[in-house]
């Protein structure tokens, strides 16, 4: 199985929102400082939008992370293990993350979403839906149960291969 092939076209997709979004942070708040700095005349939305695509980028973020196996427990637990060791505990923390992922952000953020979209609430100066920002909870997770479950099918699929076998069938 060649988890690169799975993996890219996910991977190009979540770092191009990921590019998109902190752009229009960073448009954002730089038009914020000029417009009240320089134009004296503060702009109302541009502080709603900065903040919730940090919500998204920071999101979306994590969930890059997860696909880059460069997560904190990630390469923490496995950097200094190899053979079955380290494909058992790539399984272990990919299982962990994956029940994370699943309660916590999709159950918990489609729950959030919902219960939100149900209430009406809106942001004051731009008056979009709540659950528009919310959402991105959910899809998080969806793509870190993704990430995770392709982790965990790779290390079972390669799990008695030397760490040099598998690097070579993966490039």
């Amino acid at each position: 199985m060649r988890l690169e092939s799975f993996k890219k076209p996910v991977d190009l997709v979540v770092a191009t929102i990921c590019v998109v979004v902190m752009t229009s942070l960073v448009v954002c708040v730089v038009w914020q400082v000029f417009s009240r700095w320089v134009l004296n005349a503060p702009s109302t939305f541009t502080d709603e939008i900065a903040r919730f695509s940090m919500i998204w980028v920071g999101l979306l973020g994590a969930a890059y992370t997860v696909g880059a196996q460069r997560h904190l427990a990630i390469d923490l637990a496995v950097a200094h293990l190899t053979g079955v060791k380290k494909r058992i505990c790539t399984i272990y923390t990919n299982l962990c993350v994956l029940a994370f992922a699943a309660s916590a952000m999709i159950w918990g953020g489609i729950h959030l979403a919902t219960r939100v979209m149900q209430s009406g609430q809106v942001s004051p100066a731009m008056q979009v839906p709540m659950a528009y920002v919310y959402a991105v909870l959910p899809l998080a997770g969806i793509i870190m149960c993704y990430y995770s479950l392709l982790f965990i099918l790779d290390a079972i699929v390669h799990i008695n291969q030397p760490d040099d076998d598998v690097h070579e069938e993966q490039a």
